[in-house]
């Protein structure tokens, strides 16, 4: 099963929905985004984050800002990109393919909201370390800046300061001995349980966010 500080049923903040679709594809416009290839395009860009990581911070900044806040993410994500000009566009546009997705998913309020992270198929600890990073870039992009006092209180509140100790806890998490079945049961309830999480948290921060979610999706297609 997954070693964690508590166990997966125990879960703080909300009840997990049903099983989603595979994580490891997400869908603007008909056109997948694969994990693994946005994966090897940002190690050969330079960049310090990987696919997972940079989509749980993705996901957060979109709920803080809305589309201010995916501008600045593909310029963080990109940040340490040391490869030619060539490269680093090809990475930045399947990067602006997944905001647009994700941004769209969020909201829509779109009941196949989805982390973006290695197929189901892969190793599970492969699948874990992913989840566990996911969740470090998404508590990154809550904590990394400024905030109001309103937005303090409002993360230290219900539901979300739940929320935030369960994810502090998935980051420490690991693959222990039991079977195979086992550990994707729990792999599949730990996903289940972050998807609604986000949509969650991009419900309880709209307040914050300095762009209106009425405004045209079509601008997502440029954020950067």
């Amino acid at each position: 099963m997954l070693l964690i500080a508590w166990s997966v049923g125990e879960l703080h903040g909300i009840i997990p929905a049903g099983r989603t679709e595979k994580s490891g594809k997400l869908t603007p416009m008909g056109e997948a985004i694969d994990h693994d290839e946005l994966d090897a395009l940002l190690t050969r860009c330079g960049s310090s984050w990987n696919a997972g990581q940079a989509h749980g911070l993705l996901c957060s900044r979109l709920s803080l800002a809305g589309g201010e806040g995916a501008s600045r993410w593909i310029a963080q994500v990109m940040a340490d990109a040391s490869a030619d000009a060539e490269q680093c566009a090809e990475c930045e546009e399947m990067l602006d393919a997944l905001c647009t997705a994700t941004w769209q998913q969020l909201v829509e309020r779109q009941s196949g909201f989805n982390l973006f992270l290695p197929d189901d198929e892969d190793p599970a600890s492969v699948r874990t370390e992913a989840l566990a990073q996911w969740c470090e870039g998404f508590l990154h992009g809550l904590v990394a800046e400024k905030h109001s006092e309103a937005l303090k209180k409002r993360l230290a509140a219900d539901p979300l300061a739940d929320i935030i100790k369960d994810m502090l806890e998935i980051t420490r998490a690991a693959v222990g001995d039991d079977g195979d079945e086992e550990i994707d049961n729990d792999l599949i309830e730990l996903v289940e349980y972050l998807r609604v999480a986000v949509q969650l948290t991009y419900e309880e921060l709209a307040e914050f966010r300095t762009q209106d979610d009425s405004v045209s999706l079509d601008a997502a297609q440029t954020v950067h």
